[in-house]
């Protein structure tokens, strides 16, 4: 059975979409811990971000740094946080998470809620910053 993120990228389920290219998509998490908490995943479905190949992972991270930039000028704050945890979801996939302080990486904070309109201006205004150098 494809994972969540596959079915996404399949356009089964809807997502607030940030970017995409022929390998990677990136898209606004449904429960962010910040504004501008964003997910960025390969197209293909691999488990554990270790299992990508070379080419794979350091493709997603080039993909990822044009995505945190974007964010970084569209939300105010002091750095793009990175994470990696893979366990709530069977697809490899990264978290940029908008930091004023090491505790706002904290998972265990409680998740903002946001209306759809809010999410939809929210990925507007990150996906006019996205740039592609």
């Amino acid at each position: 059975m494809p994972s969540i993120f596959t079915r996404i990228i399949n356009r089964e389920l809807p997502a607030h979409i940030i970017a995409e290219d022929n390998q990677h998509l990136a898209f606004l998490d449904i429960n962010p811990l910040k504004e501008g908490h964003t997910l960025v995943i390969p197209k293909i479905e691999i488990d554990y971000i270790f299992n990508l190949d070379d080419k794979t992972i350091q493709s997603l991270n080039l993909f990822a740094i044009r995505v945190g930039r974007a964010i970084e000028k569209s939300i105010p704050c002091k750095r793009i946080g990175i994470v990696v945890l893979g366990l709530e979801v069977p697809h490899a996939h990264i978290h940029l998470i908008p930091l004023d302080s090491e505790s706002d990486i904290n998972f265990s904070n409680p998740k903002l809620k946001y209306t759809n309109e809010k999410f939809e201006k929210l990925a507007y205004k990150i996906k006019s910053n996205i740039s592609d150098d």
